[in-house]
């Protein structure tokens, strides 16, 4: 989690202060791709979701959950990121049974026994 909190740091450090808060937060759904195929823990989600509250927080200048969270919705419905790789992970599970691929079978099948 360390390294996606430094991620999020540079990306703001560089243009938190230029950039627009949208495109700002265009870009984190990018650091968390790939966690989906990760087995993650809770408090691994957990810190995932304080690393992105407290970059809401310096983006809108606040301290306040209650405005961050208001921030989140007028935001493209923004998910935090326990709520999204949910979903990313379902459907990452999806694709992967229904691959024709031998090998993917084959840990599937591994998996569930």
């Amino acid at each position: 989690m360390l390294l996606f909190y430094r991620a999020a740091n540079a990306i703001f450090g560089r243009i938190g202060r230029i950039a627009t808060e949208e495109v700002v937060l265009h870009l984190l759904p990018v650091l968390l791709r790939g966690l989906e195929a990760c087995s993650l823990r809770k408090t691994d989600l957990d810190s995932l979701d304080f690393v992105v509250n407290s970059l809401f927080m310096k983006l809108f200048h606040t301290s306040n959950n209650d405005t961050v969270k208001e921030c989140q919705m007028f935001f493209f419905c923004f998910e935090i990121p326990c709520t999204l790789l949910k979903k990313w992970a379902e459907n990452f599970q999806k694709q992967y049974q229904n691959q024709q691929n031998t090998t993917c079978q084959s840990v599937h099948n591994f998996k569930l026994s």
